[in-house]
């Protein structure tokens, strides 16, 4: 009614006019940009010859109509409900203020001549369209939405694009409808359409570009990690970051027949995966496991046929993918958004790119990893050997030389008499003592919570002990002579006629110590030192004994 009262219609004879111009308007805005959740579109082309034409209140109530059916085209649902009267104020107070300058320019509606005053009228009406549309966005981000300001983003350069093409346009209608009528609709408004339509295939066609290039550095990013734990951080941090998501999962495939969350990402939050491995027998994870093909859902009606989803009840649309590799399945990547049709062909096509990278980076790290353990644990034992002991030694010296550590213990141990078990029940035998004695220094360090264990070689094995001085040292492999000397070693020995049994055999051990940086400086020092303690100390003392180095 205020639009009514400050600027009177004009359309007696004009109904078809207006008509004419109310289906190009609702036609350019079936063709928005869309930047950051935020419509773009292009009816203030148009809107602006209404405006001259028929006065504030036709403007306004054409504008009106074209946001419904640019809202409708968008596909506002009904948990966003709120949009519609928030748009609806917008371009209200948009309009408003607009023809407020226009008004206080001198400006009027019905034929304008084509003189100064007339134009600075129109281009303060046209400016301040763009001005105050960019301040109550920007005051609705900031306070609604609670984003964070800032004024130089890319729908703000996209208006001042696309400002800059329309409004001239625009007035080159305005002009030629009042030398032609309604045929300037028809000469003007099609290549209007037109530019509206190659304006949103041409941003479409960018928003695909930025994707595949951000899909190529998360790649080079992902291929370029050498253990799996840090391909998976970085693809789900990548991932989130690119698509905007309330919740994303990275599942692993274990054993081939089950299903881990390894990756979780819900309400802002990244999350290791704690939960067990299960049967892929249920959700969207079982149904991407036995289909092996990619999914997209637009709304949750789509896909509650799927049994029992762990997904929270408030998403809507869903992408998921298979992560195939050899044609096998390693993996799947589920994303997921509380609004309906947040996702499109193009972010399903830039996650499946991104799950192939995906595949190569983890089989990658898996074969390095690999790799990596086999040539620093002993084959039979398990444990460490002797060339981690090196590098873990340098290391823990160079901690120690800056003042890191306060002592650093090294203990060596060797089997008394491993020789006799060898040739009395066979090697094989032998080789079960040396796992077995494994597992139990294993099992000793984890409970003590201290210590790496290491296989020095033959019968002989090493524990480091960091901040750990002497006499806490000697105390500690008291405990692990005594675990190794008072419970014996279970073996199978075989008899004639391929009948085996399974005997207990007692053992003990010798056990020398050293510490630096008293006992020795460098690491080549400690090791002589330890086993000189050893040979000295303990085996020419009788055996089963600790001893530690004297200088």
């Amino acid at each position: 009614m205020i639009a009514y009262h400050i600027s009177p219609p004009i359309y007696q004879g004009f109904q078809w006019d207006i008509i004419a111009f109310l289906l190009l308007m609702c036609l350019v805005s079936v063709w928005p940009i869309i930047i950051n959740e935020t419509p773009i579109f292009y009816v203030q082309g148009v809107s602006l010859v209404v405006f001259l034409l028929f006065g504030l209140f036709i403007e306004l109530l054409l504008t009106q109509i074209a946001v419904i059916v640019l809202l409708l085209k968008v596909r506002v649902g009904s948990k966003d409900l709120y949009r519609y009267p928030l748009n609806a104020l917008l371009f209200y107070f948009i309009s408003i203020g607009s023809a407020a300058i226009y008004y206080e320019a001198g400006g009027t509606h019905g034929r304008l001549t084509v003189n100064e005053d007339h134009l600075l009228a129109i281009f303060l009406y046209g400016l301040s369209i763009f001005i105050i549309n960019q301040l109550l966005l920007s005051i609705i981000q900031v306070v609604i939405f609670k984003m964070r300001f800032a004024f130089f983003t890319r729908s703000f350069l996209w208006e001042c694009f696309t400002s800059l093409l329309v409004f001239p346009m625009g007035i080159g209608l305005y002009f030629l409808y009042l030398q032609v009528g309604m045929k300037a609709i028809f000469f003007v408004g099609t290549p209007f359409l037109c530019l509206s339509i190659f304006l949103s295939l041409y941003y479409r066609s960018q928003r695909i570009n930025r994707y595949l290039q951000q899909v190529s550095e998360i790649g080079h990013q992902l291929t370029e990690k050498l253990y799996k734990k840090e391909v998976m951080d970085i693809f789900m941090e990548k991932v989130v970051n690119m698509i905007p998501v309330e919740a994303a999962y990275l599942i692993d495939v274990i054993e081939k027949d089950k299903l881990k969350i390894v990756r979780k990402y819900e309400n802002g939050i990244m999350h290791t995966g704690s939960e067990e491995a299960k049967f892929p027998d249920r959700g969207i994870s079982g149904h991407v496991y036995i289909m092996r093909e990619s999914f997209i859902f637009h709304k949750r009606k789509q896909w509650k046929h799927i049994q029992q989803s762990q997904l929270p009840e408030t998403m809507e649309s869903i992408i998921a993918v298979p992560v195939m590799r050899n044609q096998a399945l390693v993996g799947i990547v589920i994303l997921a958004s509380n609004k309906k049709h947040a996702f499109d062909r193009a972010q399903l096509m830039i996650i499946d790119l991104l799950s192939v990278y995906l595949g190569v980076a983890v089989e990658n790290a898996k074969n390095y990893e690999e790799t990596r353990r086999q040539s620093e644990h002993c084959s039979l034992t398990g444990l460490y050997n002797y060339r981690y002991l090196e590098q873990k030694l340098e290391r823990d010296f160079k901690r120690l030389h800056q003042n890191e550590l306060t002592a650093l213990s090294l203990i060596l141990l060797d089997i008394d008499h491993f020789k006799n078990v060898n040739d009395t029940y066979g090697h094989y035998s032998g080789n079960e003592v040396l796992i077995q004695l494994s597992h139990r220094l294993l099992n000793f360090v984890r409970k003590r919570g201290i210590g790496t264990v290491a296989r020095f070689g033959g019968e002989e094995f090493v524990i480091l002990l960091p901040n750990m001085d002497k006499q806490s040292s000697v105390a500690y492999a008291e405990e692990i002579r005594q675990l190794i000397a008072d419970h014996p070693f279970e073996i199978d020995y075989s008899l004639q006629n391929n009948i085996s049994r399974s005997i207990a055999v007692f053992l003990t051990a010798s056990i020398g110590i050293a510490t630096a940086p008293i006992d020795a400086e460098d690491t080549f020092s400690l090791i002589r030192h330890a086993d000189r303690a050893m040979y000295i100390g303990a085996k020419k003392a009788g055996r089963n004994k600790v001893a530690v180095y004297v200088s």
